[in-house]
């Protein structure tokens, strides 16, 4: 049987550029010799590079090498048999490569259109989820005109939550744009941080001294479900710098739970995963206060570097990363 060749695309036009990279790093240099990658590097300004630059950018580790000007290099379907589009954020987890994907008749690692879109946006996502009965936080959402014409009746509404509160663009991750909020002030600044980021704005109850908790799941309409993990940090929340930072948080794996919890925890994982109609990989998040467990959110491309949580808590449910670099492309091969 021929070795499956795999056309790994990554980099994009989020904010997340940098992180895409550092996953796509980590994947080809564990893949093996069972593939055949191709790394395929989308830059800032939307460019597909040629394959010996985006070669260059994963193994030099910089984006220097990207040209300023230039057409989309042409992508040829037959060339690939499955598609990586280890793309973080925007423009790539979102549901736009994947419905391009579609088009093209290419079978590819993750989420379809819909999943991809609803486990996005965090608005229709938490809404999503409110329609399957699952347990989160209360939360409103606000677009970014209806702020700016109407700041007041926006406050108004938003008064109802308690503070803290946080306030995050709906379509990014990796926190970027999230702010935590203590008094109207802050808001204020928060809601408009946000609104420079994104078109639509979530505005969340935050739950005090709450513990965060992730579960990994992996298949398609047979999914599993990892051990789960905890994280710890020092800061106010767990933002950009305390994701990504060494040093900056601690990953527990496995959390300390009782089973039972630590089932709850699962079930709800593969309810969400279900809920947003998701597919080969995605990282569900958990607030747990008290014996009171809260769905956060579900990523259905998280983070794929071999220090990213996600990979961990395979690792420590027995699946190496390697081994999940496999199972993710046989899981895109399967008809669907």
């Amino acid at each position: 049987m021929k070795r499956p060749r795999v056309l790994l695309l990554c980099g994009g036009r989020s904010d997340e550029h940098e992180v895409s990279l550092a996953s796509a790093r980590s994947v080809v240099a564990a893949a093996g010799p069972e593939f055949v990658v191709t790394p395929l590097v989308i830059s800032k300004t939307g460019q597909l590079l040629p394959p010996e630059v985006s070669a260059r950018v994963l193994t030099e580790e910089t984006t220097s090498l990207a040209p300023e000007v230039g057409g989309l290099e042409r992508l040829e379907p037959a060339a690939f048999d499955v598609v990586f589009p280890l793309l973080h954020g925007p423009y790539g987890e979102d549901g736009s490569v994947q419905g391009l994907l579609k088009i093209m008749g290419l079978p590819f690692v993750g989420s379809d259109v819909l999943g991809s879109a609803v486990g996005m946006d965090k608005g229709m996502m938490k809404a999503v989820f409110s329609a399957h009965g699952l347990p989160g936080v209360p939360y409103r959402v606000v677009t970014r005109s209806t702020w700016r014409a109407q700041p007041e009746e926006v406050l108004a509404e938003i008064g109802t939550l308690p503070y803290p509160l946080f306030v995050k663009p709906a379509n990014l991750g990796s926190s970027v744009g999230i702010s935590r909020t203590e008094n109207e002030a802050e808001l204020r600044r928060a809601l408009e941080r946000a609104a420079r980021f994104d078109r639509r704005i979530v505005v969340e109850q935050g739950l005090v001294g709450a513990r965060e908790l992730e579960v990994g799941v992996l298949g398609n309409d047979r999914p599993e479900t990892s051990v789960v993990g905890e994280i710890s940090f020092e800061g106010s929340f767990y933002d950009y710098g305390s994701k990504y930072t060494e040093g900056e948080a601690t990953l527990l794996i496995p959390a300390e739970l009782a089973d039972d919890l630590a089932t709850r925890c699962k079930d709800l994982a593969l309810a969400a995963f279900r809920a947003v109609d998701a597919a080969g990989l995605a990282r569900v998040d958990f607030f747990l206060q008290g014996d009171a467990l809260y769905l956060n959110e579900i990523n259905t491309m998280p983070g794929f570097t071999t220090t990213s949580m996600y990979p961990k808590l395979w690792a420590a449910s027995g699946v190496s990363y390697a081994e999940l670099i496999a199972r993710l492309v046989e899981l895109a091969l399967e008809p669907r």
